[in-house]
């Protein structure tokens, strides 16, 4: 099974650790978060890794080298110019028919296999991993009907959203929706997909997510990490 892992940003929200390596190798414990991704992934039963790279490039590409170590096959998908999200997907030039894509700093312990398989069921062109996540609004929130007038006040309430996990399994069919050399991200694509009447659904999660994009969202990561090891690694090696 194939997947593709974005590693090309800049992980401007991470600065300063950012400037001297890039996010996905921003340790979560003893790891590089991207080396946990490959263990969960090779675990999962995904074999080939594209890991689509841009910024600091080659220390991804001389930690990771091909991928034996770690009992996968890695290669590399490089952009010149930043774009985006879902642009890079059309440099890659070989695709199954069905293939995972995830962000390059998730920590998760989703099970990719039974995500991909129901992906592969449904008939969907592109299925998302969600999570239903609260967002504290620290705020008074003013409830108003149609003429101003106040008819509840919310004290700093907590708003649940379903989010996107960064995670996503797709049928090669997508590339199609995807304009080449051209700044395109992934919101812009679901959205050029709903317009066109295609399938896409969501897989709820409820399990552990991390996204490692902000500071304070990578520092409880990494305590969780170490907390509950054995919830995200599973291949047997620790």
């Amino acid at each position: 099974m194939q997947a593709i892992i974005l590693a090309g940003g800049k992980g401007t929200r991470l600065k300063p650790y950012t400037i001297v390596f890039p996010k996905p190798l921003m340790p979560i414990g003893d790891y590089p978060i991207l080396e946990v991704m490959i263990r969960q992934l090779k675990s999962n039963g995904f074999d080939e890794i594209v890991i689509a790279v841009g910024y600091l490039k080659a220390l991804i590409q001389n930690f990771f080298e091909d991928g034996r170590r770690w009992g996968v096959s890695i290669s590399y998908s490089a952009e010149e110019k930043p774009l985006g999200t879902a642009a890079p997907l059309k440099l890659i030039k070989k695709y199954e028919e069905n293939f995972l894509v995830m962000n390059g700093d998730v920590l998760t312990n989703l099970n990719y296999k039974n995500f991909f398989e129901f992906h592969k069921r449904s008939g969907a062109l592109c299925t998302i991993a969600s999570y239903n996540k609260p967002v504290k609004i620290d705020l008074g929130v003013l409830k108003l009907n149609e003429v101003n007038e106040l008819y509840d006040y919310l004290e700093k309430p907590t708003i649940n959203f379903n989010v996107s996990m960064g995670i996503y399994a797709f049928k090669k069919e997508v590339l199609e929706y995807i304009p080449d050399q051209k700044y395109f991200d992934f919101p812009e694509l679901i959205k050029v997909l709903l317009e066109s009447g295609k399938k896409v659904l969501s897989y709820p999660f409820e399990g552990y997510w991390f996204d490692i994009g902000r500071q304070e969202d990578y520092e409880l990561a990494t305590h969780e990490f170490e907390r509950l090891r054995s919830e995200f690694l599973r291949d047997g090696i620790q």
